[in-house]
């Protein structure tokens, strides 16, 4: 009887992403993960064979009966699906419910990204050529 109950019951997706600094978030029960790759954009659901997949920059969708659908933006990566269990690796994330309030945020994440670049090539620029101005006066001497 035992055995029955839980043949009946369905079986559900966990997922993990993971960010170089810390776990983004982790969420149990999901019933299916739609992801991006080069190749396209590809759905998971809980009896599909494991896999290993490169993912580009773009939008990882996840659905569980609780929140629904949630959105994030990712940055490129790798997903690894094992049994249950669904583990993603990128360099950025930002999720959001709605698409036009994760549009918001993911271009003003991208615009302080991109002030900060600019920032640290000035600082390396000043270095470059400090460098090659001792390397010039130590050559003349």
């Amino acid at each position: 009887m035992r055995l029955q109950i839980l043949a009946n019951r369905p079986v559900l997706m966990d997922l993990k992403i993971l960010l170089p600094s810390h776990v983004f978030a982790e969420k149990a029960g999901l019933s299916r993960i739609v992801f991006e790759t080069g190749d396209g954009s590809y759905g998971l659901l809980p009896h599909r064979l494991d896999c290993v997949a490169v993912l580009c920059p773009g939008i990882l969708v996840y659905e569980n009966e609780i929140e629904g659908e949630t959105y994030v933006a990712i940055d490129a990566g790798i997903l690894v699906k094992t049994g249950a269990a669904v583990l993603v690796s990128v360099r950025n994330a930002i999720a959001g419910q709605d698409l036009a309030q994760l549009r918001d945020s993911v271009e003003r994440e991208f615009l302080q990204l991109n002030q900060q670049e600019q920032s640290m090539r000035s600082a390396l620029m000043k270095m470059e050529s400090g460098l090659i101005r001792r390397m010039v006066a130590f050559h003349n001497d």
